[in-house]
């Protein structure tokens, strides 16, 4: 069987009653920045539905959380997006994280190049 990733759903707003509609199973799960793409939390996990509803989004945190805590995402929750990769087994969850990830960064590497070789030819 061929796995692929979720469409993208809009990130829940837990303080308005929004629930994640995700794996509670291992996988991979890419959060991202809905107008500029910017990817925001990409990781492997146990229980994906577990690992997206624990990620610090709010940027509604005090000044003395800031300092010693973890820093928000983003400011809004609405600004993001989410989709899932569900796997058999946290182990194959963390191939298929490192596998996505390299091919990614070869996918940035190849348009960085592109882009230099087009200003050098200009």
């Amino acid at each position: 069987m061929v796995q692929s990733w979720s469409a993208w759903k809009r990130f829940p707003d837990a303080q308005a009653g929004g629930v994640v509609e995700a794996p509670i199973g291992p996988g991979v799960y890419e959060v991202r920045h809905t107008m500029t793409g910017r990817v925001v939390a990409f990781g492997s996990a146990n229980n994906v539905a577990n690992a997206i509803s624990e990620l610090k989004v709010n940027g509604g945190v005090s000044a003395f959380a800031r300092l010693f805590g973890k820093q928000p995402l983003v400011s809004r929750v609405n600004d993001l997006e989410y989709r899932t990769y569900a796997t058999a087994s946290r182990a194959e969850a963390k191939t298929a994280a490192r596998s996505l990830k390299s091919l990614r960064q070869s996918a940035w590497r190849r348009r960085l190049d592109h882009g230099m070789a087009a200003r050098h030819a200009g």
